[in-house]
């Protein structure tokens, strides 16, 4: 009997054998989202650049003794608007001021307009505002030298901002990877085409070409290839030449019309694990011509899950991303389980358990051909090899959000 690899130490394989991009690339941060940076962002200016107002109302200064207090009525010597600067503050007086514009030399504190009574040109305080009340420092959220983004960080909504706010117009980000995808049957048909008896659509290539798509990489797209040795060959090598990665689905068994096995240990190499995990228990890997190679089970929801938990944590390390592993979360179950001899993932759902809290919904089928269940599925829960899981148990879940992208 083969012994069954467990599926963290080909996790650890997998990332053994990325090696991230070298290639890089300049982008305006307008076009940076979703791409990984290339290098450490470090801020070449302070963020508030100098001290600025919080919100509307009037700087002053809380020092100047007996002349600002409560009940008193002051004169406003000057108005300032964002994006204006105004003079040396008069003592004994305040400035008019607008959200984010910058405090006059000699003022210290802001008061709200909401908590100053206005009699014609002169303004009444309520209550006397503490030093440094309703001002933002300068350098309050980032300082000049320091480090804003790391290499290696996803470029989301927020990283954008950060950029924009240091006076970043663009930035070097890694180039995207082209993945081609493989699909070989005979029996595959594109959707839009009257079927035959035996045939299929070929829903795996846009499983995964959504799956890749997700990741913000480029698909190399190739015909589904006939079951032949030559033409898987010739498929590859166009692959192995246009892409940086090959993922395929199905035809790496020892069946005898799976040619993209013999096939890619023509042209490279292929390792193929038996993997301690349910569904997805093949998997092989490898290079064709020193480009690597995914070979992904068949069965659709294999090949989900296979993608999401082997390949992707390769892509992007290969793409250059610090992160790559996701998230397990902790949530009770809501059904009773026996796990099996492998590491299961089920697909399920997070609800509300009438209580106020959380528990885990299974979909009722759980074949590895239940493409549905990947779609109702907001989470993957985690089963461990011969485990008994009870109502109520607190089991591992990975978000279907953190396996392929939001």
């Amino acid at each position: 009997m083969q012994v069954l690899t467990p599926v963290n130490e080909v996790i650890a394989s997998l990332l053994d054998a990325a090696v991230c991009t070298d290639r890089t690339e300049r982008v305006g941060i307008s076009h940076a989202m979703g791409r990984i940076a290339a290098e450490d962002q470090v801020s070449a200016v302070n963020v508030p650049p100098g001290d600025n107002s919080a919100m509307d109302g009037y700087a002053l200064n809380v020092e100047s003794g007996m002349a600002i207090k409560p009940g008193v009525p002051l004169s406003v010597s000057q108005r300032i608007p964002a994006g204006n600067v105004g003079e040396e503050l008069a003592p004994g007086t305040l400035a008019r001021i607008f959200t984010g514009a910058e405090l006059p030399a000699g003022a210290n504190a802001v008061i709200m307009q909401e908590q100053v009574d206005v009699a014609g040109d002169q303004v009444v305080l309520q209550r006397l505002p503490r030093i440094g009340e309703n001002v933002r420092q300068w350098g309050q959220d980032i300082c000049k030298g320091q480090l804003v983004i790391e290499q290696g960080t996803k470029l989301d909504a927020p990283e954008m901002g950060l950029l924009a706010s240091i006076g970043l117009a663009d930035v070097s980000v890694y180039k995207k990877l082209k993945i081609a995808l493989l699909t070989t049957g005979d029996e595959l048909v594109q959707p839009g085409t009257p079927l035959n008896s035996g045939q299929i659509y070929n829903s795996n290539l846009y499983l995964m070409q959504g799956l890749i798509h997700k990741l913000n990489m480029e698909v190399v797209e190739l015909d589904v290839v006939a079951d032949e040795p030559d033409k898987t060959e010739e498929a590859l090598r166009f692959a192995a030449e246009h892409s940086d990665c090959i993922v395929s689905s199905g035809g790496v068994s020892v069946g005898d019309e799976d040619y993209v096995k013999s096939a890619v240990e023509k042209l490279g190499k292929l390792d193929i694990w038996r993997i301690k995990m349910k569904p997805g228990k093949p998997l092989a890997f490898g290079e064709v011509l020193g480009t690597p190679f995914f070979g992904l089970p068949g069965n659709p929801v294999s090949t989900f899950v296979t993608f999401c938990i082997l390949a992707r944590p390769y892509l992007l390390k290969y793409q250059g991303c610090s992160t790559v592993l996701p998230r397990m979360y902790k949530f009770p179950s809501g059904f009773d389980y026996q796990g099996g001899s492998r590491l299961e993932y089920l697909r399920v759902r997070l609800r509300d358990d009438g209580r106020g809290g959380t528990e885990i919904e299974k979909y009722p089928q759980q074949g590895s051909g239940i493409l549905t269940s990947t779609s109702w599925a907001t989470a993957l829960a985690v089963i461990e090899p011969e485990s008994s899981i009870e109502k109520g148990q607190h089991i591992g879940v990975l978000l279907k959000q953190d396996l392929v992208g939001t």
